[in-house]
């Protein structure tokens, strides 16, 4: 079963990874100028991996449109995104001195989803664990919201986060949870150094009571402002970026 990825950054980045299987490269014109920019680097990378190039005018174009989507001329035909294995990540995680992973508890929304991937990739993560059920997978969309991002991190599918949350503490991986719970320490307070799994809930309920009680502690990020909660992805990378802080102060940014 092949999927569509749309979007020049989408396509390029997934090209770059070389991770899928491609089968076409869709063009929009009707190939009579010269591509420039960044459309002019994917046609590059299809020619070196000699991915068969087609120009058209309309038809899967116009498909892609009706679908409320912008595909900036070009679209690519690919095999399903290829996911890790959890025993994978957790051998690249022995590996490293300090490493950060993400687990996600039941979010759905694609394009939450794919912020929280962009982050990922920005912020030094070495893999993500979604659930198989009841929440989103590695879609198209998903791929056009990170910008490509997603096409470069290691993901695993697992049944159970519950019991993946007891696996990683096994691990020696210590696990944080976002909560807005009485029990949750600030995000200045925390200590993110060390081995991490960063745990973010769904965005309405927020992680499910038993994912909270196995993680090793729980942060909340502290705010000026009337409203009381700050959406799953934007929370999720700023906690994230926290982490990358306490792994590598030389790259922080800092504040003047």
């Amino acid at each position: 079963m092949s999927e569509l990825l749309v979007g020049r950054h989408a396509v390029m980045e997934s090209l770059r990874a070389g991770r899928r299987h491609y089968y076409r490269l869709w063009l929009e014109g009707d190939g009579q100028a010269a591509p420039k920019g960044t459309l002019a680097e994917i046609v590059n990378l299809a020619q070196k991996t000699k991915i068969p190039t087609r120009h058209i005018e309309g038809g899967i174009f116009d498909r892609i449109r009706r679908a409320q989507l912008n595909p900036q001329g070009v679209a690519l035909e690919t095999g399903p995104f290829p996911y890790a294995d959890l025993d994978d990540i957790l051998d690249l995680t022995r590996r490293k001195a300090d490493p950060l992973l993400l687990v996600l508890d039941h979010l759905e929304d694609p394009r939450n989803l794919g912020t929280l991937f962009r982050s990922s990739e920005a912020f030094g993560v070495d893999g993500v664990i979604l659930p198989e059920r009841r929440a989103a997978g590695i879609t198209p969309a998903v791929s056009n919201a990170s910008s490509g991002a997603v096409e470069h991190i290691p993901v695993a599918l697992v049944g159970n986060v519950n019991r993946t949350i007891d696996l990683l503490k096994k691990q020696n991986i210590w696990t944080v949870g976002l909560d807005l719970g009485q029990e949750a320490i600030s995000l200045t307070d925390a200590d993110l150094s060390g081995p991490l799994a960063v745990v973010v809930g769904n965005e309405g309920k927020g992680l499910s009571r038993l994912a909270r009680e196995k993680c090793d502690f729980c942060v909340t990020i502290p705010m000026a402002g009337s409203v009381d909660s700050l959406n799953a992805a934007i929370a999720g990378s700023i906690v994230l970026f926290n982490a990358y802080q306490a792994r590598d102060p030389q790259e922080a940014i800092k504040s003047d």
